[in-house]
């Protein structure tokens, strides 16, 4: 595919007169909406500020390149906008931008597209053809140096390719010294439609300045591309692996391997090189099967890997309390309307009991998994299983580990079959088959039995039931306390860790509970109804405090909100932090704590509104989230400036 059909020139701004990085985000939007290609302004703006929160796409250079993919966009395009002046765009080198190229891809984008915007981004890292960009008068120049220079790089990709297929097809000599280093990299992030790209560009050219051979495998929208082989890997001096996202690392074992986020790679080529060259990077030991590791992680803090096991198990388990909540949540209906003994409730109840009795089981399961890797997955599943059950235990208790059991065995089992990995660390190389089949399995089953039977549900099966004796138990004015806190969480950082916290603790009571006690279920899910509420009410009564991009948003937070979309809110979070998560904590707060006041129940973990129907308080649900939404929405609007066009 040609670069120029997805470089519309009557979607380029030669001359853009933003002065700021949100403007320029709105002023490149509304191109876009006013020529058609996106039909839904507002979503298209809210994941392009998402992905701005995650990290800048300001790359340096004076290049910035914000992008997103979603249903908003109706066909393939890269807008190309320049500034005069440049922007601060937050640039990772604290320079100013002055060349945008902002990316919008379908969901459904097919490989054609996502080949060309892969081979745009890495046209990008040429220093001559960016300089000819910044000199460019006319979106016709603009097409012709893309044209030119993507002619002159499939050219050069043929060249390559065929040098690849004639080493591939010739026994390769041993390494001499006159030999070219040789090393391998892999590159990815999140999207994969930008930054994997630029990367894979950057080190395939510095390499070459250096006189250094490389092999770089991209982890893309469109798949692996360039994989690695196993005889290239042994032949290499070293791996880099450029990556935001997890990546296949057990191949890599026992060579030295530098783990970097991808944007080293476009901006720090050539020390990764050198250090690979220099063997700076560790060994790297994966045992067991396929093994997985993030960017950077060497350099992550003991809570920061906590939280990211937390979350695998979290996210993992969601599906099963989305579609179980929300399928129990219909056999409630179906009992109140047809009966108790009609299919369509002994049916739909029994579908999402069936979804439910697995979340115990997959939260453990994949914390397990992100601690051990795949060998713990066994382990952690049949440790979470046992937490479910009462009678799995040393001693009788009326009650199971239940949720906090669940989440102990997880960290347990990752854990075991870490410690297993060490004690069979030595074992002849012949014999590595066997730990994945047998001992890793075998053992790491037999201990987990014995430290779920006699020590962890023993001792979280009274933690569990005195805390749901103790909840049970709760005065209205405690209760209260607790819900002020939940909810206000649900609002600090909006789908962060204390929002998934205060959900996880609603989740494990009202799992604990036999799907009945759904007061903390209340104060969370209508604490997180608050934030895109606000926002929404906000923009409406105090326009002038918004931007009609904003204001635009705003409309669609109002379905966002009703829905228990916290996420809605997140793009106004990530500019104005402040205004807009200060006021949606104490509306949130309020909301929580009315919640409980008029004793609220809500027997589904997800719906929003739809909740509504199941609630036994529907005046209190109402009341609740209407309070807290109008309080958020006035302290937002009363509080914000007024947006810097409608001074």
């Amino acid at each position: 595919m040609d670069i120029r059909e997805l470089l519309l020139k009557d979607v380029m701004i030669m001359d853009l007169k933003a002065t700021t990085k949100e403007a320029a985000i709105d002023e490149m939007t509304a191109k876009y909406h006013e020529a058609g290609i996106i039909t839904d302004l507002a979503l298209y703006r809210q994941d392009i500020l998402k992905r701005e929160s995650e990290s800048t796409t300001g790359i340096g250079d004076g290049i910035a390149m914000p992008h997103a993919k979603d249903a908003a966009v109706s066909r393939a395009t890269v807008l190309f906008a320049k500034s005069r002046a440049g922007i601060d765009f937050n640039s990772l080198d604290g320079q100013p931008v002055y060349l945008f190229f902002m990316i919008a891809a379908p969901e459904g984008a097919n490989n054609t597209h996502l080949q060309a915007l892969a081979a745009l981004s890495s046209l990008l890292i040429n220093p001559d053809l960016v300089a000819a960009l910044k000199q460019a008068q006319t979106p016709d120049e603009v097409q012709k140096l893309f044209g030119d220079a993507q002619a002159a790089k499939e050219q050069k990709d043929a060249e390559e390719a065929a040098e690849e297929a004639k080493q591939a097809n010739t026994p390769q000599p041993a390494a001499t010294p006159a030999a070219a280093p040789y090393i391998v990299a892999v590159t990815a992030c999140p999207t994969g439609i930008a930054h994997t790209y630029m990367a894979e560009a950057a080190l395939k050219e510095t390499a070459e300045k250096m006189g250094v051979a490389i092999k770089v495998e991209t982890n893309g929208s469109e798949g692996v591309k360039h994989q690695l082989t196993a005889a290239e890997i042994d032949r290499a001096v070293g791996v880099i692996v450029a990556a935001d996202k997890k990546v296949d690392m057990a191949r890599f074992d026992g060579k030295h391997l530098l783990n970097r986020p991808v944007i080293d790679g476009i901006k720090k080529p050539a020390e990764l090189i050198q250090e690979t060259l220099d063997q700076k990077g560790g060994i790297f030991h994966a045992e067991g099967g396929a093994t997985t590791a993030t960017a950077a992680s060497d350099q992550k803090g003991l809570w920061n890997r906590v939280y990211q096991d937390l979350m695998n198990g979290v996210s993992n388990m969601l599906p099963f309390v989305v579609g179980g909540g929300i399928i129990m949540a219909l056999s409630f209906l179906f009992e109140n309307w047809f009966g108790a003994h009609s299919m369509a409730f002994t049916f739909t109840n029994n579908l999402g009991n069936y979804a439910f009795s697995f979340l115990v089981p997959v939260l453990a399961a994949y914390i397990a998994v992100s601690i051990g890797d795949r060998p713990a997955l066994m382990p952690g599943f049949v440790g979470g299983y046992m937490a479910t059950l009462a009678a799995a235990s040393v001693v009788k208790a009326q009650n199971p580990a239940g949720f906090i059991g669940g989440l102990a065995a997880g960290f347990i089992a990752g854990w075991l079959i870490i410690g297993l990995k060490k004690c069979f660390a030595k074992l002849p190389h012949s014999l590595d088959g066997l730990k994945t089949i047998l001992i890793y399995p075998v053992i790491g089953l037999a201990l987990m039995g014995l430290i779920m039977f006699f020590i962890v549900n023993p001792i979280f099966a009274a933690i569990n039931g005195a805390l749901i004796g103790f909840l049970e138990g709760m005065g209205t004015g405690n209760a209260i306390i607790v819900g002020v806190i939940l909810a206000a969480m649900m609002s600090i950082d909006m789908g962060g860790p204390f929002n998934k916290a205060a959900y996880t603790f609603a989740i494990g009571i009202y799992q604990a509970s036999n799907f009945k006690d759904g007061r903390w279920m209340a104060a969370v899910m209508i604490g997180g109804m608050i934030p895109p509420l606000a926002i929404a009410i906000a923009s409406t009564f105090f326009p002038k405090k918004f931007t009609q991009t904003e204001r635009n948003s705003g409309l669609t937070n109002y379905v966002l909100g009703l829905t228990f979309i916290t996420e809605g809110a997140i793009p106004f979070a990530a500019t104005d932090p402040v205004h807009v998560i200060g006021s949606s904590v104490v509306g949130s707060a309020i909301a929580g704590g009315l919640t409980q006041l008029w004793h609220v129940n809500v027997p589904a973990p997800h719906g929003g509104i739809v909740a509504l129907a199941l609630t036994n308080q529907k005046f209190g649900f109402i009341m609740s989230l209407l309070i807290g939404a109008v309080i958020a929405g006035l302290l937002l609007g009363i509080w914000r400036p007024v947006a810097k066009e409608n001074a």
